[in-house]
């Protein structure tokens, strides 16, 4: 079983305040159209977890799913949006905006991009406000089945290249319709909420050595 089947929704926040506590969480994010929502229900192995809608834009709350043991999946709304009011459009911004910089429970971005379109301005002006918080991102290169194999490794090798300064971030190719690239999602996530369990563990330590008395 793998660690995002037991998804169930949780809670959908339209408001910092209302954000809930939590000990660990990942956040996914992309392009309104970039297949964000078909790659959540493809990792969880369900249907409808996240809506899919043929009109882009359609998640416009934070979304919470509960993965057990204290840990989080996000799914936050898109960028690049569909025809919405302008003041609904710059709600999204500012609470994607403040939630991506000051979530301190959030410990990794899997950030989704179109294979056929990838590093679009809107996917850099991500890759940067994010990367202030020296958070590791993990990048989804979706519909990875619309190319060719030759395609897809001249994709996935420009995008390593352009990205090569920020060594926080990892890339692969991914398709939902094909279920191809589950495994090493979950690999990566595994090894950030490793990390996180370790260093909680060191803190601990620490806490109980500094909390004993010398003989």
């Amino acid at each position: 079983m793998t660690i995002f089947q037991n998804a169930r929704f949780f809670t959908t926040v339209n408001h910092l305040k209302d954000l809930p506590p939590t000990r660990a969480e990942i956040a996914f994010v992309g392009r309104s159209n970039a297949g964000k929502s078909s790659a959540i229900n493809t990792l969880c192995n369900r249907t409808r977890l996240a809506f899919v809608s043929k009109t882009p834009g359609r998640t416009q709350h934070i979304n919470f799913f509960d993965m057990g043991q204290e840990r989080y999946l996000v799914d936050l709304p898109g960028y690049g949006y569909a025809e919405v009011p302008e003041a609904v459009r710059a709600h999204w911004v500012t609470l994607l905006g403040q939630y991506l910089a000051s979530r301190n429970s959030l410990i990794g971005l899997l950030l989704i991009m179109d294979s056929r379109r990838p590093l679009r301005d809107l996917d850099w002006k991500m890759i940067e406000f994010f990367s202030e918080t020296e958070r590791p991102v993990h990048i989804l290169l979706s519909k990875a089945d619309k190319l060719s194999r030759q395609e897809q490794n001249k994709v996935l090798a420009s995008v390593k290249q352009e990205l090569q300064d920020y060594p926080q971030i990892s890339i692969q190719l991914f398709s939902s319709s094909k279920k191809t690239g589950c495994a090493e999602v979950e690999t990566v996530v595994q090894s950030w909420f490793a990390a996180l369990d370790q260093a909680e563990a060191g803190t601990q330590e620490n806490t109980d050595a500094a909390g004993t008395l010398p003989e």
